[in-house]
Order: C-alpha cells, then structure tokens, then sequence
C-alpha cells in the first residue's frame, strides 16, 4: 500500500499558501469533525476509521516525489514547499473513541495545532471516517437485526481493493464475527472464512465429485454449497457424501426463508441435526431481519454494507471552530450559512446515563479540551486523547486497535435505549443538547 500526502485536496494548499502571504498560517487553531445528521433511517453512527487516520497521520510527509509533482504543477509556491518538507503534525488530537456510538453535532474529532498543520489534516481525516463509519452505520444495524447469530462481510468484489480491506475492518468493529478478505485478517488480525463458490462445483464432473474434493482437503466440518444444481438433491448428496457430521451447508438462491425452512426439514430427517445453515445472496439489514424466525445459523453479506447503496456517506464535516487572535486571545469561529451552520469553539462531550441507559448527548464549551467537574457527573466523558504533542497514543493502532475499538462499539450499544434498534426510520435514539 503507498501512502502519500498528495491524497488531498488541492485547496488545502492553496490556503495555507495563501494565509502564509497573510500572516494567520501559524495562528492556533482547532477544527472538529461532526455530522450534522445521520444517514439513511439510523437512529445512531457509529465511529469507524480512526486507527486507519492515526496511521496516516503518522506517515503524512511531503518527499521528494511529492515535492517535484507539486513543483512541477506550479500548485503552490517556493516558500510554501520548503515548509511541506519539513511538515510533520506536531499538534494534539483528541476524539471519540473508535466503536464508540455519535449522534447529529457530536464532536468526534478535535485537532488542535497551527491552522496551516491541522487543516492539511481535512481530507484524510474525513476520507477515512466518512467511509469507516458509513460500513459500520449499515454493519451495526445488520448485527442487530441477526440477534446474536455470526454474520460474515463478504463484500470485497465490491469495492475497490483498499476500500474492501477498510471495510472488512469496520464492519468488524460494529459486531460482525468474520471477513472473506484475507488482507484484513493479515494487517489487522480480523477472523477470515470461506470455502468455494458455484465454479468449483461446476469445475467438477459431478456434485458429489466436488462435495468429496472438498472435504478431503477441509473435512467433515466444511460448510457445502448445496445450490449449484438442485437444492434438495444438492443436500441429499451433501450429506451422503460427507455423512451427518457435515459441518455446513450454504443457501445462495431462491426465497431464503422459504429454501431455509425446507433444508432445515430434510437435513434433520437425514439425520444432520447439526448440520448449519448459512445463506447469502444480496442480504441487507430487513432481509435479515425478515429471517429471525427461519432456521438460518449465520449470514454471509457483501453489497449492501461496502458500497452507497446500503451504506449511504456518514455526512461528517472538518470545520474551524476556534482561532486565537494576535492579542493572544481565542475566538469561537462559525459558518452561519442555512443548512450547514455550525457552533462555535472548542467543545467536550459527555453522555448522560439514567439506570445504565443512555437518554443524552451533552455538548459543552471547554477552552482547554477538560471536562468540567459538574459535567463529569451527568455521565461518561467521551473523548479520549490520541495524539499528543505529535506523538500517537499507540493503543487505538493495530489489531490490538481493533479489539479494543469492537469492545467499545458493544459496549456502547447496550447502553441505547431498546428503540434505538428499530429499523424504521426515525428521530436519533438519544437527543444531542449544547450546553
């Protein structure tokens, strides 16, 4: 994977370049990432992609061949390059923990440092936590809708490479058990599953030739694909060849709940008892839902949480709300544009809980990023520091990152009020107050 501080906007420059010739490049600063609403029906986000963001902002840097594109393009000018050389973050972050739940307003992330350091940062960050956080959004609702059975992201045909391996890891993070994508479980220690597709049923002289192939290389325990031809023929040959110990069959075709409800017969009247059933075939959050009552195990998705159509964009935005002044002094900054005003200054969060459950968002004003004491005492602080100084707090990075960033999803969403998990469209599951 190549990394590089070219994977921005060209505006970004162009102002710094600009506020350089003004003198306000190196004025104090602090920008927030909110969303100004959810998308699609939730009721809730969830935070995704920070760990990736930490990683690229470790590995920011303007090299030799960044530098000669920019050159060459006459994007900005000499004295502007002799800073990108040398341009290293060297301010603080602090946000939501990844996994954690946010709601309209919420300010996810904080970036404070000079206005030239931090809104270099904009589109990597939102690049990242727009995408992370649209699979999560749509993989939480889908886990949800499952009630405790293992759904698996099969989605990487989908998308496109990086973003297939992205999105293995967020839909990870909001409840699902397993990825297809073995570059995810490789880099970031996500379980991995898969056994074969139609062609190598079709590969073969016979279904049972290929059923044999199969579990002579992954045994009993094997899952078959048992619809390639005829399903209740598919089965019949499924379990005489593999015997009632088959670990598996997969349904990919047809009325799944109707398919299922047959399968889950025959199986047991072959003797397969124990034999699980997972199905596929362009599943999303009300198809699962539809099959709470079918005998279905597990459940194996793709289109609908990597790409728009099942995981609409999470909105969120990287504004300036905080600058100091030359007298020293800090200022609260706001767009004030119809639609898309903002709120001024530096802001800390805290979720207010009533009997373990969640019944508010709080946001406050805080000019030194601390949560006052009486704040502190209407429930739990939600930032958490991740840069400090420059330096990144290596515990939200890696697949230690991605534990601790799942643990965080569960246990925020058992905080929810029980309505929150409706799939129908509606109201956030708890009200955002700026106090």
């Amino acid at each position: 994977m190549t990394d590089t501080a070219l994977m921005t906007d060209r505006y970004e420059l162009t102002m710094i370049d600009a506020a350089m010739r003004s003198g306000t490049a190196f004025r104090p600063s602090v920008f927030e990432v909110f969303a100004r609403r959810l998308p699609g029906a939730r009721r809730y986000g969830v935070v995704a992609g920070t760990g990736r963001f930490l990683e690229r902002v470790a590995e920011f840097r303007f090299g030799d061949a960044e530098l000669a594109a920019l050159r060459d393009g006459e994007v900005v000018s000499p004295e502007l390059l002799d800073w990108l050389a040398d341009y290293r973050f060297s301010g603080d972050i602090r946000g939501y923990a990844e996994g954690e739940l946010y709601f309209p307003g919420s300010p996810i992330l904080v970036v404070e440092g000079s206005f030239a350091e931090a809104v270099m940062l904009e589109t990597v960050a939102l690049s990242v936590l727009n995408y992370d956080s649209a699979v999560a959004n749509a993989a939480t609702r889908m886990t949800r809708a499952a009630r405790g059975r293992p759904v698996a992201e099969m989605g990487s045909r989908r998308a496109n490479e990086e973003a297939a391996i992205a999105a293995a890891r967020a839909a990870y993070i909001a409840g699902f058990a397993a990825t297809s994508n073995l570059a995810a479980g490789s880099r970031w220690g996500i379980p991995t599953m898969g056994t074969a597709a139609h062609s190598f049923t079709l590969l073969h002289d016979s279904e049972a030739a290929a059923f044999q192939a199969q579990i002579d290389t992954l045994g009993v325990g094997t899952t078959l694909l048992v619809d390639t031809y005829d399903i209740e023929q598919g089965i019949r040959t499924a379990v005489e060849v593999a015997g009632t110990e088959l670990g598996g069959i997969r349904l990919d075709s047809g009325d799944l709940a109707e398919v299922a409800g047959s399968a889950r017969s025959l199986l047991d009247s072959l003797g397969a008892t124990g034999t699980r059933i997972t199905v596929t075939s362009d599943l999303d959050e009300y198809a699962i839902a539809g099959l709470q009552a079918s005998p279905v195990d597990a459940y194996g998705v793709g289109t609908s949480v990597v790409t728009g159509s099942g995981a609409p964009a999470a909105g969120m935005v990287y504004k300036l709300v905080a600058r100091q002044g030359d007298d020293g002094e800090w200022v609260g900054v706001a767009k004030q544009s119809e639609d898309k005003a903002s709120k001024g200054g530096e802001k800390i969060a805290v979720r207010t809980l009533e009997h373990d459950v969640a019944v508010e968002e709080t946001v406050l004003r805080s000019e030194d990023g601390e949560v006052p004491a009486e704040a502190a005492a209407r429930g739990r602080a939600l930032q958490v520091p991740l840069v400090s100084g420059g330096a990144i707090d290596e515990r939200w990075l890696g697949a230690a990152g991605v534990e601790a960033a799942r643990e965080r999803h569960a246990a925020s969403v058992d905080e929810l009020p029980a309505d929150a998990h409706r799939l129908a469209r509606g109201e956030p599951a708890i009200p955002t107050v700026f106090r």
